[in-house]
């Protein structure tokens, strides 16, 4: 059976994007420094490279690890895949939880596209559809 490993985003700056991504998961900030980073360079990796690099990662390997790397061009249109970050995980949030959550990412570089607050079929839609500080799409439910 497959799992997963990283959800990869390429990015203009990895490393700003890791720490915002890091905040919303509340992840500590992974810096290529001492032992690791001269591990990496003594396996033939440059500056340059892990200058193009960063991650977010849950330090007790449970929740997603996510990896940035440099793009090569701007983001073009829109993603054809998203995330969607939970504010109560586990459970479904009170529209003041929903409300908090939204204006702490906001806090971190996050944008508001819109609010949804409809019904699909018989259930209840009410999130926020946002981006990230470089425009990458994503939901908050």
């Amino acid at each position: 059976m497959a799992g997963l490993g990283n959800i990869t985003f390429y990015a203009n700056d990895p490393q700003a994007l890791a720490r915002f991504w890091s905040g919303v998961f509340a992840y500590p900030e992974q810096v290529f420094d001492g032992e690791l980073k001269e591990t990496l360079l003594a396996s033939g990796l440059t500056e340059e490279d892990l200058a193009k690099v960063a991650l977010a990662e849950d330090p007790a390997h449970v929740g997603l690890r996510l990896f940035f790397h440099h793009a090569d061009r701007p983001k073009d249109g829109r993603n054809r895949i998203h995330l969607d970050v939970s504010a109560t995980p586990g459970r479904r949030p009170t529209p003041a939880e929903l409300d908090a959550e939204c204006e702490r990412l906001v806090a971190l570089g996050a944008e508001v596209v819109r609010l949804v607050d409809q019904m699909w079929g018989p259930w209840p839609e009410h999130y926020y559809q946002m981006r990230d500080p470089e425009g990458n799409e994503f939901c908050l439910q």
